[in-house]
């Protein structure tokens, strides 16, 4: 089974080092994986893919991005 963990976005600031306008700005450029809503105002990570993103922050495309 798939570990689908969502982190929130005072971990993800912390596992990453990125301001939260930094995120965003990376998320709408591509190069960050996208927050899935949990709820009206809520949103979170998958932990996979922030894990991902700490391996190879150069590297890092979304899945099924052509290489």
């Amino acid at each position: 089974m798939t570990d689908r963990t969502l982190l929130r976005l005072a971990a993800v600031k912390a596992r990453t080092g990125l301001s939260r306008t930094t995120i965003y700005r990376r998320m709408d450029a591509g190069t960050f994986p996208r927050s899935i809503q949990i709820s009206p105002g809520l949103v979170g990570w998958y932990e996979a893919d922030i894990d991902g993103w700490v391996a190879d922050p150069m590297g890092w495309r979304p899945s099924g991005a052509e290489a």
